[in-house]
């Protein structure tokens, strides 16, 4: 069998295998490249009372404690936050002046980090979106077996195709320099 009806074999068979996962992959990662421009993926961040990063500790006094923040959460959206446990994660962004403490259930409160004001309460689907993207939504072992050997194979995928797409080009080149040679 020559190389190149290999290579192509290769390419048609292992862009079967790897449809599935890649079609995933890439749906989700086209949601998550739009995230920040698309609210219902991701809740736009509102703006705070906005102290100067360089006097945050100045203005330390003025601040919302993290008790205080997540109080303020908790009272914006009893059922996502009944307590520590309950949090994925708190996000000080100090120059729009918000925390966005986002919930277990996918919850994202935004509390000004001055006044403690809920600024916004919304769903956040974004995490959903990456951990679809990454295959760890679907089970434990799908990231590091399902969705990562279907992105080397779509790296073969590309080195396979520029192979077949480059190669009739250099066949060429070579039988043009071959006649040239031969008129000399």
């Amino acid at each position: 069998m020559n190389m190149k009806r290999m290579i192509r074999d290769v390419h048609h068979w292992a862009s079967i295998v790897v449809a599935l996962p890649l079609i995933v992959m890439i749906g989700a990662g086209l949601l998550l490249m739009v995230k920040k421009e698309i609210d219902w993926i991701q809740p736009p961040t509102q703006k705070g009372s906005v102290i100067a990063v360089q006097s945050i500790e100045a203005d330390a006094g003025s601040l919302q404690s993290l008790d205080e923040l997540v109080e303020a959460a908790r009272t914006a959206r009893p059922e996502s936050f009944t307590d520590w446990g309950d949090l994925e994660r708190i996000d000080i962004k100090p120059k729009k002046g918000v925390a966005k403490i986002i919930s277990k259930d996918r919850w994202e409160v935004q509390v000004d980090l001055v006044s403690g004001t809920v600024l916004q309460t919304a769903y956040r689907r974004s995490d959903l979106i990456e951990s679809i993207h990454d295959g760890s939504f679907f089970a434990k072992g799908a990231k590091l077996w399902i969705f990562l050997p279907a992105g080397l194979v779509l790296f073969g995928l590309w080195l396979t195709g520029l192979y077949l797409f480059f190669l009739p080009h250099y066949k060429l080149w070579q039988k043009r320099r071959l006649n040239a040679a031969r008129a000399d």
